[in-house]
């Protein structure tokens, strides 16, 4: 992957009209990133369901692609309450989260139902951003998480997927993991993609309390970063944003 990949998830903490509001700020400063407007950083951002029609206006005419928090195992039938992969299709969503530790912890979800919903996604045309991490801090995360990507792809169809490594000890901390815990774990994901000729144009991205300066500090292990709450001011989104964009240029040189 040439290009650095940022994305955002609002997760539930804005209303409605909140969260429209920043998407027009964003939108606004995104206009203000070269880098953005001509690919080289990559900016997706994921509301929640009620919010994803607004976002897609706020973010009209921009290369921006929005994304959704969550999505359906099954195909378009009687599930009351879900949100099939195919309408997110129609509407243009771009990527869709799963398997984040919160559904996990929350509200039960195992392996083989994050499995059932990267397949489904994929069968749509829309890229899974997977999230994958270790529940404790140990020596052996690389293994666990390299375990979990084979899982999530194991009846997958081709197509292009965002990893999002996010050790669950790492999530809503002071500080993210450090650099000599997440470049081997990250290093270890992409050796296990480049392996997959179907999964061209692939991206790892980090997560987990991540904010400016981790891009460099990472030394080009990852692809980018997933943001949370840190990005809700959207001064410090375009921050990454122009960090990503200082880095761009050496991903596309003749080495890239």
């Amino acid at each position: 992957m040439a290009r650095v990949t940022v994305g955002v998830s609002l997760k539930t903490y804005f209303g409605h009209g909140q969260a429209i509001e920043w998407c027009t700020r964003v939108a606004d400063l995104v206009g203000i990133c070269p880098a953005v407007a001509d690919g080289s950083v990559e900016l997706f951002v994921i509301p929640t369901f009620p919010q994803i029609v607004g976002a897609v206006d706020a973010f009209a005419g921009t290369p921006v692609v929005i994304g959704a928090q969550d999505v359906s195992q099954f195909e378009p039938d009687a599930y009351t309450g879900e949100v099939s992969a195919a309408e997110l299709a129609e509407i243009g969503i771009g990527v869709v989260e799963i398997g984040h530790a919160e559904r996990r912890r929350l509200f039960a979800e195992t392996d083989d139902v994050v499995t059932a919903k990267v397949a489904t996604a994929l069968s749509h045309g829309v890229t899974p951003v997977l999230c994958l991490g270790e529940m404790h801090e140990t020596s052996d995360a690389a293994a666990v998480v390299v375990d979990q990507l084979r899982s999530a792809l194991a009846s997958a169809p081709d197509g292009r997927v965002i990893v999002a490594y996010e050790p669950v000890w790492a999530i809503g901390a002071a500080e993210p993991a450090g650099p000599d815990h997440i470049i081997p774990v990250a290093r270890a994901l992409r050796a296990e993609l480049d392996t997959l000729p179907d999964r061209a144009e692939s991206s790892v991205v980090y997560g987990g309390s991540a904010g400016p300066g981790l891009l460099r500090r990472l030394d080009g292990s990852v692809d980018g970063l997933f943001l949370g709450r840190f990005a809700h001011d959207p001064a410090n989104l375009l921050a990454v944003l122009h960090e990503a964009a200082a880095l761009a240029p050496a991903r596309t040189g003749p080495d890239a």
